[in-house]
């Protein structure tokens, strides 16, 4: 498969083929599930100019359907694109089929999709990871360049580390949110999926940058970050000892090894522990759940897609139409948010999720302080079976070294290091300052060029 970087000396006749060679494979790879529409039967030749990107079914692509693989939203089409879909068009590139998804973005496995699973490329028997698994199993597959997922708690991280590409998600701020389907409002973010570290600087200097639209784009000087990478610069690193030292035996070794290569090459490590996962897990869960449960309130039947039949009165079309249109987890998250927002419990959980939020952000920040990066985990284990039996809350737990980043609104990139016995991908997480992006693809393009020399 081509580079994004390759792709960039392309002539439109050569990008028109391109589209059609990736429309005809992912035909014949259907089976996957990366995708819940592509351009499969249309003229190729009307459509947009640019490099060919899949696009997770919860960003804005104007006259594209957007449903976020929620049976709620079937049948609605944007009126408008997304500022990243805007910027990205404006700087070579074109949205190319939409990557299925966990229902609104909740899961780590996209099972949750009212499309169906998508399978691991590695293993069709293991989960992709999630929520943004079709944008993964695209890159991985080889049935796309490049892929936009979104991270609210390590949605683009987790599946590039289960699928075995990049997954890099930046500041909380610097790529708008504007278009982007809000789950939990200060938590999502767009981010991207590729097969390289320079093809994720490249897509994500084609999106960066202030956006009147979005009141939370950072207004903050913003320089690409692609044309003045640096594999050679050395770091100072901090390893989170307590996080690897509860990960699984096989990601454990590969972590360590990992950690000796960046010696070898002359990186200063140094070594840290953060707060207990557990603490991350009640704070993020409360936050996101509480957010969730108030942007979703939307989606009554009366604004957007789908409108229950069974509608005797007002009320009665309101919940039918939330009963019909929305999955269990959805459901399940809306339920903890009402509760955890309701009279007499605000205060013992939400305000409570808030001031702890305060004090993981301080956590990474004196870490920091010291350091350059951050290096840890990015999962637990490596892909599980779609047969294993999890409960809610064990599917909680996929996140625990990943969605603290979001909580403290930092940078982060998921990098592939090594296999398992099982041949499946095994990936190391750096973490950057808030805004410090290029240092933060500097440190993962070195540790690349490492794992590809070692």
């Amino acid at each position: 498969m081509i580079t994004l970087k390759e792709a960039l000396t392309y002539s439109k006749e050569e990008l028109i083929n391109l589209k059609k060679e990736l429309n005809e494979k992912a035909k014949k790879q259907k089976k996957i599930g990366a995708y819940v529409e592509q351009f499969l039967d249309k003229d190729l030749t009307d459509s947009i100019e640019g490099i060919p990107v899949a696009i997770k079914d919860n960003i804005c692509v104007k006259d594209w359907e957007l449903t976020c693989a929620s049976k709620i939203l079937q049948g609605y089409v944007s009126p408008y694109d997304a500022s990243a879909i805007k910027n990205l068009k404006q700087n070579g590139f074109s949205p190319f089929g939409r990557a299925n998804m966990d229902e609104f973005a909740m899961g780590s496995s996209t099972a949750n999709s009212c499309y169906g699973r998508t399978l691991n490329p590695l293993d069709f028997s293991k989960v992709p990871g999630g929520s943004s698994g079709g944008s993964a199993a695209a890159v991985s597959s080889g049935l796309a360049l490049a892929s936009l997922g979104t991270d609210t708690g390590g949605s683009v991280r987790q599946p590039a580390a289960f699928c075995g590409c990049v997954g890099f998600k930046p500041s909380y701020g610097r790529i708008s949110r504007y278009g982007l389907v809000t789950y939990s409002s200060s938590l999502d973010q767009i981010g991207v999926l590729t097969q390289n570290v320079e093809d994720a600087a490249l897509l994500y200097d084609a999106m960066a940058g202030y956006d009147e639209l979005d009141s939370t784009s950072a207004k903050i000087e913003f320089a690409k970050t692609a044309p003045n990478l640096n594999p050679d610069k050395k770091l100072t690193i901090a390893v989170i000892q307590n996080y690897i030292d509860e990960a699984s035996a096989e990601v454990k070794q590969a972590l360590l090894k990992t950690i000796e290569l960046l010696k070898s090459y002359g990186h200063n490590i140094v070594y840290k522990n953060l707060l207990d996962s557990k603490f991350d897990i009640a704070t993020y869960y409360i936050i996101a759940a509480a957010e969730a449960s108030t942007n979703l309130s939307r989606y009554d039947g009366v604004r957007f897609g789908r409108r229950s039949e069974k509608q005797d009165s007002l009320n009665e079309m309101y919940i039918n139409t939330r009963n019909e249109g929305f999955g269990d987890e959805v459901k399940r998250r809306i339920l903890l948010g009402t509760f955890v927002l309701s009279s007499g419990y605000y205060d013992a959980y939400y305000i409570k999720a808030l001031k702890a939020r305060t004090f993981i952000k301080n956590k990474y920040k004196d870490i920091l302080q010291d350091c350059d990066l951050i290096f840890m985990p990015v999962t637990p284990t490596t892909a599980f079976s779609f047969d294993t039996k999890k409960t809610p809350m064990q599917n909680y737990l996929e996140d625990i070294y990943t969605i603290s980043v979001n909580l403290a609104g930092l940078g982060g990139i998921s990098i592939p290091i090594g296999k398992d016995g099982n041949n499946l991908n095994i990936s190391a997480q750096l973490v950057c300052k808030q805004f410090d992006e290029q240092t933060l693809l500097d440190g993962a393009l070195n540790l690349e060029k490492i794992i590809k020399n070692k």
